[in-house]
């Protein structure tokens, strides 16, 4: 296996000790933020050649949410380790009970080519907090990116315990042949399959960040404008290229007809008459992808947009109408910058939509009325969910990101991250001495020895009364 050899040193380095220490923990995060520094105009320039990323999303999403993850965990990592006390039974107050924060050991992170730099690097910072070695694999779509990071990532990292690998499919599966302790995936829900697969041999535990149809629901109550500048911003941003992009609208026919001329004043607001010629709106990342995404420009009726251009990659911010729940575009994640609305007649159809489809990474739910947001919420299941707005909820590092069911497994951001790639260790100590305290354990077995174990060992309900 050509891994095979890169993985062992990399486990030599992990078995020395040599990343435990909490301050090559933080020397190692330091350095993360020094590439971010040194190499944010290159990041700008691969992101706009590999995306047509403008620099505004490409420094808000690849740099400062990167900054904001590594700040996070920097003010934090002392506290995050610490060992953490718990509650003794009256048996065990003379012992010494906690719980251990460790690193699992050789970590594999597999990026995907959407957010090139940002969704290697926030889990990245992650494993390096718990104490892990990391193999950081990036997305081959994005070429430009990954030749910026393989060149220049490992001039900042230790290299005895981290490792950047190139390649594609072919490369990507001899190096799931080896054995990894974590196994952090983020892409499609079909690779995902594959990589869990692949971890399944060695037993490997693994995070799985995917994807899915994340529904919008809009309710008749709400200002129309807002909402059409927050969906369009969430649906359009990077192109549309956004695993928690708001992937279809669910509303009243009325609302549609107020959302339409609101969505077409918020992409002409935001991209001009013409966005082809926007130095603010993206490209789609290849030619697979293209045709894929132009592919699904045939359901429903196109209501705003509609314009592409191949050569250019490009696809214009588009609204499609009359959308059937059958359609094509409704039975894939779109990932591209089109937006379907599906018609329904009242919020709890909506509800009923979503519940019958696949658990979505993020649900969204817009209303002028607090109950019906909450309801949404309460009514639903999803990995994450933002009211009366689009993206917002992955901003935070306090809140953790992360699928459930078809759109992924796990979570991390900030601590969740920290806890991600940390096994926590149960740890007891007691003293040597006190062996009459032991007796009642041993055999020969009795009534009243089990009477002395139960009283000193069980643990009450709250309330109860115990009469002695």
């Amino acid at each position: 296996n050509p891994f095979a050899e890169l993985v062992s040193h990399l486990r030599a380095s992990w078995l020395s000790g040599k990343t435990r220490p909490m301050e090559y923990r933080m020397a190692q995060l330091e350095a993360l933020g020094c590439f971010l520094d040194d190499k944010k105009q290159q990041i700008l320039e691969a992101t706009a050649s590999d995306l047509g990323k403008a620099p505004f999303e490409a420094e808000l999403s690849e740099i400062l949410l990167c900054k904001n993850e590594l700040h996070e965990t920097l003010n934090n990592l002392s506290r995050w380790m610490k060992d953490e006390q718990v509650d003794r039974t009256l048996a065990m107050q003379l012992d010494s009970a906690f719980i251990r924060k460790e690193p699992y050991g050789v970590v594999l992170i597999i990026a995907p080519w959407n957010y090139p730099i940002q969704l290697f690097l926030v889990p990245l910072v992650g494993a390096i907090a718990a104490g892990n070695c990391v193999i950081v694999k990036p997305s081959e779509v994005s070429k430009k990116t990954e030749r910026l990071v393989a060149e220049a990532l490992p001039g900042y990292l230790d290299k005895d315990c981290f490792a950047v690998v190139t390649g594609g499919v072919q490369e990507t599966t001899r190096l799931l042949e080896n054995k990894f302790d974590y196994i952090f995936f983020t892409g499609s829900s079909p690779v995902g399959q594959i990589v869990m697969t692949a971890a399944a041999k060695h037993l490997t535990p693994v995070t799985l960040e995917l994807g899915g149809k994340n529904p919008c629901y809009v309710s008749d109550t709400c200002d129309v404008t807002n909402v059409a500048r927050r969906v369009a911003w969430g649906r359009f941003f990077n192109a549309g290229q956004t695993c928690i992009a708001p992937d279809y609208l669910l509303c009243t026919i009325e609302m549609q007809e107020k959302l339409l001329p609101a969505l077409h004043k918020a992409i002409d607001d935001f991209y001009g008459p013409n966005p082809r010629e926007s130095p603010d709106f993206g490209r789609i990342v290849g030619d697979k992808q293209f045709q894929r995404v132009q592919r699904l420009l045939g359901s429903g009726r196109v209501a705003i947009g509609g314009q592409t251009d191949e050569a250019e990659r490009y696809i214009a911010p588009t609204v499609l109408v009359d959308v059937q729940a059958s359609d094509p575009i409704m039975q894939e994640e779109i990932f591209g910058p089109i937006l379907p609305i599906v018609v329904i007649a009242n919020m709890d159809e909506a509800i009923d939509f979503i519940n019958s489809r696949e658990r979505p990474l993020a649900v969204y739910a817009f209303s002028s009325d607090d109950k019906v947001v909450n309801e949404v919420l309460e009514r639903t299941s999803s990995g994450g969910f933002c009211g009366n707005d689009t993206l917002m909820h992955v901003t935070l590092p306090s809140l953790p990101f992360g699928g459930i069911g078809n759109s992924g497994l796990g979570m991390h951001h900030g601590k969740f991250s920290f806890d991600t790639f940390s096994h926590r260790r149960g740890c007891l100590k007691r003293g040597m001495g006190r062996e009459p305290l032991n007796a009642p354990r041993y055999p020969p077995y009795s009534q009243q020895k089990f009477g002395v174990v139960q009283a000193t060992s069980k643990v009450t309900r709250k309330n109860d009364c115990t009469l002695l």
